[in-house]
């Protein structure tokens, strides 16, 4: 786990849209990265929507989510 602030790693992955995209992308913007084992079940919408829900809570953060799933 990496320890606030810290540099996360180069990753270098497909958005929803089947789009690359790595993290490196969104800047110095500050990004909380999550994962979840598979889209639209119970405990990952859940999951997805106390986020999203706390997202003006936590500044300009962007909220980044990855899962094995394949882009829709």
């Amino acid at each position: 786990m990496l320890k606030a602030g810290s540099k996360a790693p180069k990753i270098d992955l497909l958005d929803q849209n089947g789009k690359r995209t790595t993290l490196a992308s969104f800047g110095k913007k500050k990004i909380l990265v999550y994962f979840y084992p598979k889209a639209d079940t119970p405990g990952c919408t859940q999951q997805s929507c106390l986020l999203r829900d706390i997202a003006g809570d936590i500044g300009r953060t962007a909220i980044v989510g990855i899962s094995p799933d394949s882009p829709a």
